[in-house]
């Protein structure tokens, strides 16, 4: 995980390609234009970056506080980041998803 929310400078517009060790399917291009591609890359990258260089790559902090409700994580993953950072819990929708 990144020491704060703020080191996350990832990419906020265009299209991204993740590497193979962060997505190891077909070759995906993500549209950050599209909710639907930025929360399924998210999603990703959260659940596959060994490294935190990884997270701070693509990930951005306004991003993931905005969609941080509607990604799709395992409960443990999901718990420790909100430990880490609470702010996550205040940020975004109210619908939560698990």
């Amino acid at each position: 995980m990144p020491e704060s929310l703020d080191e996350l400078g990832g990419p906020t517009s265009g299209g991204v390609t993740l590497p193979r060790h962060i997505d190891w399917g077909p070759h995906y291009v993500y549209d950050l234009a599209d909710e639907a591609d930025l929360r399924l890359m998210y999603e990703r990258v959260i659940r596959e970056a060994q490294m935190r260089d990884g997270l701070n790559a693509y990930l951005h902090a306004t991003s993931l506080r905005q969609v941080w409700h509607d990604l799709f994580l395992p409960l443990p993953v999901r718990a420790a980041w909100e430990a880490r950072f609470p702010e996550l819990l205040e940020s975004g929708t109210t619908t939560a998803a698990a």
